[in-house]
C-alpha cells in the first residue's frame, strides 16, 4: 500500500539522521563529553549480580559522581558496559533492564562478568537505539500487508481514509455525574465507537479526566483488557496513577519515569516480587548460583575429570535455570491475565510480556506528539482505537528536517481529526485560564467553541489586576543579537525583569504572602534567550526570595503544565521582520495556554506583525486595554 511505503521511507530518512547525530556525539568525542551529553554513565560501581532468562547475567551499577546531570539512558534502552583501560576492547553490550534515581541494571549478554571488570574505572554507554526503529518499520510492513485482506485489515483502512468508522446507533447513554457536557459526550462517543473515537482536549479541558473515566466505563462494559499507551514515559505514569486511584487492576509494563513507590508497585517486576510462587524461583535461582560458583573453581587447563565435573555443574545450572524461566513465565501469565489494564509507551506496547497479546480496544493518549509509525505497534494489537491529545499544541520533535517536511510531523491525530469528523468530540469547558486568557486561542485554533468554567472565567491574582498585557518594545532600541544558531536579546531580557520585580511589588501590598505567593513561568522559544534569563534571575535579589515559585526554560518544556503568572518574552526584533520558527504559531498556543491568572507577552510589535497571528494577537490585547507600550516602564 503505497500509504505505508510513503512512512516507511521517511521513517529510514529519520533514522539515518538519528544515527549520524548519533555518531557525531559519540564517535569523536571523550568521556566526559558524552557524560556532559547525557549518554554516559561515568564513573560506576558494580552493586550486585544475579543470572537471568537464557544463559545472560544481569548486572546493577550506580553511577558514583555527576549524579545531576540528565542522562538518556532508558528502560529497553541498548547500552553497553566498559571499561577505560582499553575501551575499544573492554567492552560488552546488553539492554538498560530497569533504571531510577542513580541506579540501573544492564542485561549483558554474557553469563559472567568478564575479567577486566576487576580493574579499571568502568562506565555505561547508551548505544543507538536501533529496536524501537525496528519496531516501527515492522509495524509500518505488518500494517502495509494486512491493509490488503478483508477483515484483518478494517480498521486500517479506516485509519487510512479508505473506508468510514461506524458507530453503535442505540447504546443507552450513560451520566457521569463529575463530567461535564462535552466529557460526557466524549465518553458516550468512545463507548458507541466500532472502530474510532477522537478526544480533541484543548489546554485545561480535563482531557485525561475524561479519559480515565471512559476507560473505566469500557472495562466495566466489556470486562476486556484494554491496552492504553502513549510517547512519553510520563503521561504513562499519569495515566496509570490516574487509573488505579479509579480502582482499576493495572500493570505497567516497562518502566516509569517518576519512581515513586505507588508506580514501580504496578510494574510487572514489583508484582512479580510479590507472587505466590517467586519463593520457588529465588530458591532455584540460589541453587543455580551455587553450582555456578563451584564450576568457576575448576580451572578450564585441568584434566579431564575436573573438566566433566565443570560441564556437569555448568549443565546443572542451565537445567535450573530453565526452570527458573519457565516459572516466571507462568507469574507472568498470571499477573497479565488479572490486569483490567495494561499500560505502555508506544514501543514498550512490543515488549516481550504482552507482545503476542490482542485486545478490543487501545487508548494512545498524547497523540499529537506521537510519531505516527509508533502509533501503529498498538494500533495492530486492536480492533478499535481511541486517540485524544490536540494537533494545536507542540507536533512530535523530528530529528530530520527533510522527514519532517515529507510529512512525518503530520501525526495519525491530525490525520483522523481532517478524515473523520464525525469521530471528534471536542472538550469545550476549560478549568485553567482567566477567560481574557483563553479568549485569543479559542478564537484561532478551536472556533471559538472553549468556554472558561465559572470557577476560573473571572479570577485575578489581585482585586485591581488585569489577566492580559501585551507589552510593546518596538522603539525601544531592544535589539536581538545572534548567539550560535540562537537569538537573544539582553536589553527585553532586563525589561522582562524590571517588569515582574513592579509586579512582586504589587502583589506584596496586596497583602499576599511568601506561603500563597503565586507560580511564575517565565518562557521564550529560544534557548540562548533562557539562559541570559536565567543568568539575569541570579541578579535579582527581591525575586530570588520567591526563587522556588519561579521557574526559567523553553516553552517546550512547559508542554502539560500550568502557572499562575507567564511572562514571554519573544525575543526577535529586528529592522527586516525576521521572525523565524515563532511562525510555529502552535508552540505559542502552548505558551499562551499555561497562565492561569495572568499572561504577560513582551515583544516587538514591529517586527512581530510580519506575520497575521501576531497583528491579530496585539488587536485583541488592545480591545481588552491590555496593550501598553514599553516606553511607559522605561522612564519610571
Amino acid at each position: 500500500m503505497d500509504y505505508f511505503k510513503k512512512l516507511l521511507d521517511l521513517l529510514k530518512t529519520e533514522r539515518e539522521e538519528d544515527r549520524q547525530a548519533y555518531i557525531k556525539l559519540t564517535e569523536m568525542s571523550s568521556v566526559s563529553e558524552r557524560r556532559a551529553n547525557g549518554l554516559s554513565w561515568y564513573p560506576i560501581a558494580i552493586r550486585g549480580t544475579e543470572m537471568s532468562r537464557g544463559d545472560y547475567l544481569t548486572v546493577e551499577v550506580e553511577r558514583t559522581t555527576h549524579q545531576d546531570i540528565p542522562h538518556q539512558l532508558r528502560f529497553g534502552m541498548p547500552a553497553v558496559l566498559f571499561s577505560n583501560h582499553e575501551p575499544k576492547k573492554d567492552r560488552v553490550e546488553g539492554i538498560v533492564a530497569y533504571q531510577g534515581g542513580n541506579r540501573l541494571k544492564i542485561t549483558l549478554r554474557t553469563d559472567e562478568l568478564p575479567e577486566w571488570s576487576r580493574d579499571g574505572k568502568l562506565g555505561i554507554d547508551v548505544l543507538f537505539d536501533d529496536n524501537s526503529y525496528d519496531e516501527m518499520q515492522n509495524a509500518l510492513k505488518t500494517a502495509s500487508a494486512l491493509s490488503e485482506k478483508e477483515k484483518e485489515g478494517h480498521l486500517i483502512r479506516i485509519l487510512t481514509g479508505e473506508k468510514k468508522p461506524s458507530f453503535h446507533p442505540d447504546l443507552p447513554e450513560i451520566t457521569i455525574p463529575r463530567l461535564n457536557t462535552s466529557q460526557q459526550e466524549a465518553v458516550n462517543k468512545i463507548l458507541s465507537a466500532n472502530e474510532l473515537a477522537i478526544v480533541h482536549g484543548p489546554p485545561g479541558t480535563g482531557k485525561t479526566t475524561t479519559l480515565v473515566q471512559a476507560i473505566k466505563a469500557l472495562v466495566r462494559r466489556d470486562h476486556k483488557q484494554i491496552l492504553v499507551v502513549a510517547p512519553s514515559n510520563t503521561a504513562v505514569d499519569l495515566l496509570s496513577e490516574k487509573l488505579t486511584e479509579e480502582g482499576l487492576e493495572v500493570l505497567r509494563v516497562g518502566n516509569p519515569a517518576r519512581v515513586s513507590e505507588r508506580l514501580m508497585s504496578l510494574t510487572l517486576d514489583s508484582k512479580m516480587a510479590a507472587h505466590a510462587r517467586m519463593k520457588d524461583v529465588k530458591s532455584l535461582k540460589k541453587q543455580a548460583n551455587e553450582y555456578k560458583n563451584l564450576a568457576h573453581k575448576y580451572k578450564r587447563n585441568f584434566g579431564k575429570g575436573e573438566r566433566d565435573q565443570r560441564k556437569a555443574l555448568f549443565d546443572e545450572a542451565h537445567r535450573i535455570m530453565k526452570e527458573v524461566g519457565n516459572l516466571e513465565q507462568y507469574v507472568t501469565e498470571d499477573l497479565i491475565s488479572k490486569a483490567q489494564v495494561i499500560t505502555a509507551t508506544l514501543v514498550g506496547a512490543n515488549h516481550y510480556t504482552v507482545k503476542n497479546l490482542r485486545f478490543q480496544t487501545v487508548v494512545i493518549d498524547e497523540a499529537g506528539q506521537a510519531l505516527e509509525p509508533g502509533c501503529w505497534i498498538p494500533i495492530l494489537k486492536s480492533e478499535k482505537v481511541v486517540l485524544a491529545g490536540d494537533h494545536f499544541q507542540l507536533a512530535p520533535t523530528i530529528k530530520s528536517q527533510e522527514a519532517a517536511k515529507n510529512g512525518l510531523s503530520t501525526t495519525l491525530l491530525e490525520k483522523c481529526v481532517a478524515l473523520h469528523p464525525e469521530s471528534v468530540i471536542l472538550l469545550e469547558e476549560q478549568y485553567r485560564m482567566n477567560e481574557a486568557i483563553m479568549g485569543y486561542s479559542s478564537k484561532v485554533f478551536y472556533q471559538d467553541r472553549l468556554k472558561a468554567h465559572s470557577s476560573v472565567a473571572g479570577h485575578l491574582l489581585f482585586h485591581a489586576d488585569s489577566p492580559l498585557a501585551f507589552i510593546d518594545t518596538a522603539g525601544c532600541g531592544f535589539d536581538e543579537k545572534l548567539e550560535g544558531t540562537s537569538s537573544t536579546n539582553p536589553e527585553e531580557a532586563t525589561f522582562l525583569f524590571k517588569h515582574l520585580t513592579q509586579l512582586v511589588a504589587e502583589l506584596e501590598q496586596a497583602g499576599i504572602e511568601k506561603a500563597d505567593f503565586p507560580t511564575i513561568a517565565i518562557i521564550s522559544p529560544y534557548k540562548q534567550q533562557i539562559n541570559i534569563l536565567k543568568e539575569q534571575l541570579l541578579h535579582s535579589p527581591e525575586l530570588l526570595v520567591y526563587g522556588n515559585k519561579i521557574s526559567v526554560n523553553t516553552i517546550d518544556s512547559f508542554q502539560g503544565q500550568e502557572r499562575d503568572i507567564v511572562y514571554i518574552s519573544m525575543t526577535r526584533s529586528n529592522p527586516e521582520g525576521e521572525i523565524g520558527f515563532l511562525s510555529d504559531i502552535r508552540r505559542m498556543n502552548v505558551a499562551m495556554t499555561r497562565a492561569r491568572k495572568k499572561l504577560v507577552v513582551i515583544g516587538d510589535s514591529a517586527t512581530l506583525s510580519q506575520l497575521p497571528f501576531y497583528t491579530e494577537f496585539i488587536a485583541y490585547a488592545e480591545n481588552l486595554n491590555a496593550y501598553q507600550s514599553a516606553w511607559e516602564f522605561v522612564d519610571s
